[in-house]
């Protein structure tokens, strides 16, 4: 697991230290369940979950587990009057793979199902959920996949724009941040006008944030290179035969790079992993939200937006026949150059923004197939990674022909 700062966070009071095991109950990765009475993780079915990272909604019930027997070795969260005067939560010692928190009083704890990268418990005290505090533990060996300190400075960047929920600690293997208010959308919501329209001047207002003076390079192509090296050098071997050869995949990348780097895609501020259920639309004030940072960081403009029009066909059920049409696009493409913009704009340059987001899009295809060939291998959440990289590898290459002769506006 990736390893915490050696300092506490300069944006948030409150930080998990070591402790000792609570010895009436724990929560662990492996979903056992836990030793002390009246203390267990809420049931719920564990089917195939709809998105890559977690969400909000949830299918389980709530339990209230029995106080905790140590609440003194606790580090606590918040104040007594909001979660209880004996309120707590805590961590194992390192290396044994779990989370552990314990509740007392009214408080309730729930499992959220959606997410096949980590795992997240809400805790809470009143039912409208209004002092919900999240707690979310990293799948197995998502260290391969995700830099955690990155995600980390994400996060706090984030939130200094208005963008993120609060961060209140971090610990070795998870987080502890705020539940945000609001529905998280199904690909049924994000073709709708009136919410596409919000999803892209959110997308713009990202789009805009600067950590320092000098834009750093596309994370990209970095990470396809990380993840093409494990599945050559891990995971080849034990390759299905539905897989595209390793000398294939060395080739199509070869082709991607230089390809994809003529289009002049400006480097911005990016999410990089737009799936319906990492956008929160809260009714009340009118707006979206995008939550789970785990991907984000500097990358091509056209990325960002392309690998969220892939996610219009969904994680769990794939169906591309729901990819925006080109109709769809533009208007979604004009709503985000105008706030980027803040003035109309030519149908040259929306037109332009296309045809990079469309090319750009074959490169999400790819960097998910290949994060999916990882999990398969390392993953202990219940979900089909090698038939999604089978689909997503197909696409690519059903696709490629057709995108590959779009030609930029004169």
């Amino acid at each position: 697991m990736a390893v915490p700062p050696s300092a506490p966070l300069p944006c948030s009071p409150f930080y998990l230290r070591r402790q000792a095991p609570c010895p009436q109950c724990s929560w662990g990765m492996e979903e056992k369940a836990a030793a002390g009475a009246g203390c267990r993780e809420p049931p719920g079915p564990r089917g195939p979950p709809p998105s890559r990272a977690l969400a909000y909604p949830w299918t389980t019930t709530t339990s209230s587990p029995a106080p905790c027997a140590s609440s003194g070795s606790c580090d606590r969260i918040g104040s007594p009057s909001k979660f209880g005067p004996r309120s707590c939560l805590w961590r194992k010692q390192p290396g044994m793979g779990t989370c552990s928190f314990c509740w007392s009083g009214r408080s309730s704890m729930l499992r959220f199902t959606d997410g096949i990268t980590n795992k997240l418990v809400a805790c809470y005290v009143d039912e409208d959920m209004r002092d919900c505090v999240l707690v979310r533990v990293y799948g197995e060996r998502t260290e391969l996949l995700v830099d955690r300190e990155n995600e980390v400075r994400n996060f706090q960047l984030l939130r200094a724009h208005g963008c993120a929920p609060k961060l209140y600690c971090t610990f070795q293997n998870g987080l502890c941040y705020e539940y945000m208010q609001g529905m998280a959308l199904g690909p049924e919501h994000i073709r709708e006008p009136r919410l596409f329209r919000l999803i892209a001047l959110e997308m713009a207002k990202i789009h805009t944030i600067h950590a320092n003076g000098s834009l750093p390079k596309p994370i990209l192509w970095h990470k396809i290179h990380n993840y093409f090296t494990l599945v050559k050098n891990e995971i080849n071997p034990s390759l299905s035969a539905d897989v595209p050869k390793v000398e294939v995949l060395e080739q199509e990348l070869a082709w991607l790079k230089e390809h994809l780097s003529q289009l002049d895609s400006p480097v911005v501020f990016c999410h990089n992993d737009l799936l319906c259920k990492n956008i929160i639309y809260d009714s009340t004030k009118g707006h979206v939200r995008f939550i789970d940072y785990e991907y984000a960081g500097y990358n091509y403009q056209a990325f960002d937006i392309g690998n969220h029009f892939n996610e219009f066909a969904g994680v769990n059920e794939v169906d591309y026949c729901l990819y925006p049409s080109r109709e769809t696009q533009l208007q979604w493409l004009r709503y985000y150059l105008q706030a980027q913009k803040g003035m109309a704009v030519t149908p040259r340059e929306v037109e332009r923004l296309y045809v990079q987001v469309n090319k750009f899009a074959l490169a999400s295809h790819f960097l998910w197939a290949l994060w999916a060939l990882i999990q398969s291998q390392f993953s202990t959440i219940d979900f089909d990674f090698l038939r999604y990289a089978v689909i997503r590898f197909n696409q690519y290459f059903k696709v490629k022909p057709q995108v590959s002769a779009l030609e930029m506006p004169k």
